[in-house]
């Protein structure tokens, strides 16, 4: 009998440590709507609901982006510099400013969106290269990055912002297809094309295998190289068309664009699970980290909490995230 009772006692603990480590973050983040919802009768308005969606749209596809990168032990320190180069880029192609526009402008909106994409792929595998092929730390390489980007922003546009973007191209930012905002359906799309590569392709399960261990997996045959320098091309890619869209929501491309986006970006990685030793996490992780940031960011604002407090609050929720990661590190 009191076999039967230890043991089900072990089965019961067993069963509620799976259920705080699968589904933790996803608690935490019904508790947080529940807490807000009662604490401010705006915030579950179908209203609010869209503008937060709206509002971590950005942050959550450089997140996603930022999920390749650790997933492979990596870190990409320049997504914030890439966001307004890559707006400044294609902003210039699609502005009716004949002061800020480039020779021939305004042009097509996708013409701007394919320019500015290979703005990010370019940056992401520049520094995809040096990390992966001259074995240069990432934090190292993308630090570098980070200012050579932030650089040639200011460089391209004069300092200067761009503005009078054409309606074509501000649609991607302020449209929307029936009634859901095109960021949030955009971020939508990113996500599952996301989910799928890493959890239904070769190459997803080569992700995982070269950051979980990077030297039995050039041992099995994958090309390790080839790897970590396509996962920095996705988040430069993801980053640009993150930069696109704020362009196209403000209005206009401002060279101070994306100043310590990659910081929200690697929150809501870590937050939602993904180890930075590599080889663990879940790209719904990512996606719920990252809904959580926008949630507690719009509750504290309909709370009238000042921005400063709110970045103490982010930085309590990374350190905590860290130590949790490592905490199951040391247990596995």
């Amino acid at each position: 009998m009191f076999k039967k009772k230890a043991g089900d006692s072990i089965a019961k603990g067993i069963n509620i440590n799976t259920i705080v480590r699968d589904y933790g973050i996803l608690l935490a983040l019904i508790l947080l709507m529940v807490i807000l919802s009662w604490s401010n009768q705006y915030f579950l308005t179908p209203r609010n609901i869209l503008n937060v969606l709206r509002q971590t749209s950005i942050n959550g596809i450089l997140a996603l982006g930022m999920t390749f990168v650790i997933l492979t032990r990596g870190i990409d320190l320049s997504v914030g510099s890439v966001v307004a180069l890559a707006g400044i880029v294609s902003a210039s192609l699609a502005t009716t400013s004949s002061t800020a526009g480039i020779m021939g402008a305004p042009y097509p909106a996708v013409v701007a969106i394919i320019v500015g994409l290979l703005v990010g792929a370019t940056t992401g595998g520049i520094a995809g290269t040096i990390v992966a092929r001259l074995n240069v730390p990432a934090f190292v390489a993308t630090l570098g990055m980070l200012s050579a980007a932030r650089g040639l922003t200011l460089i391209y546009a004069g300092g200067r912002p761009v503005p009078a973007l054409t309606p074509e191209f501000r649609w991607i930012g302020t449209g929307d297809i029936l009634g859901i905002p095109v960021p949030v359906v955009i971020f939508a799309a990113v996500f599952l094309i996301s989910w799928w590569v890493l959890t239904r392709t070769r190459f997803g399960r080569y992700v995982y295998a070269v950051g979980g261990n990077p030297r039995a997996a050039k041992t099995s045959g994958i090309n390790v190289t080839r790897i970590k320098l396509y996962v920095y091309v996705i988040s430069g890619a993801l980053a640009a068309l993150a930069g696109m869209i704020l362009a196209a929501r403000t209005g206009s491309a401002l060279t101070q664009a994306g100043i310590a986006y990659e910081l929200d970006a690697i929150a809501a990685v870590v937050i939602g699970g993904t180890s930075l030793s590599g080889g663990i996490g879940r790209i719904s992780g990512t996606l719920i980290g990252a809904l959580l940031i926008g949630v507690m960011n719009n509750g504290l604002d309909l709370m009238g909490v000042e921005s400063y407090y709110q970045q103490v609050l982010k930085g309590v929720l990374i350190v905590a995230a860290v130590m949790l990661d490592q905490t199951r590190n040391r247990h596995e």
